[in-house]
């Protein structure tokens, strides 16, 4: 999905955009790159389309709602699903693995440290499902988490605002 046509889906459709994007996102989809989303999420908050409030509320309960459907797999699924998983991607067994032997070491605090990574804020969850993490202590975590990482972006977008679509070349 290009810069543009993302650009079009947030004007032409605002809140419903910004949830329905960030919400593919972080069902850890291709073609939703988070570095753009969430920061034209802020420029439009930047622009008076739409509150900056509204757009962290609208981000962090896309991105959570994301982050259950892939704990509920996880949970169901269990290793059936990573093995089918890891079958398809074979180069993200390695991450898998560390993810896994990472919640089982370090619990909420690793759920909430992995949503601050790249990569690994998306893959999370599915192991946080594996092994069960208290759904309670799971949800809390992953807002924790998903909260900051999308103010850092969001703000950014919001902070700037339009000289991010000057750097990108989009009016």
């Amino acid at each position: 999905m290009g810069l543009e046509t993302l650009t079009q889906y947030f004007t032409q459709y605002g809140a419903v955009a910004i949830f329905v994007i960030v919400f593919l996102e972080y069902l850890n989809l291709p073609g939703f790159p988070a570095g753009i989303i969430m920061p034209l999420a802020g420029i439009m908050a930047a622009r008076g389309n739409i509150h900056f409030f509204w757009v962290m509320v609208i981000t962090v309960a896309a991105g959570l709602l994301g982050s259950l459907m892939l704990y509920g797999l996880g949970r169901k699924g269990g290793e059936v699903f990573l093995n089918a998983y890891t079958r398809r991607f074979p180069k993200q067994k390695d991450a898998l693995d560390k993810a896994l032997d990472w919640i089982r070491r370090k619990g909420c605090v690793g759920v909430f440290l992995g949503k601050l990574l790249p990569m690994v804020r998306t893959l999370i969850s599915v192991p946080a499902g594996v092994v069960r993490m208290d759904m309670i202590k799971y949800v809390v975590s992953s807002t924790c988490g998903i909260f900051i990482w999308n103010l850092v972006f969001v703000g950014a977008g919001y902070l700037l605002g339009d000289r991010v679509f000057e750097l990108l070349g989009v009016a």
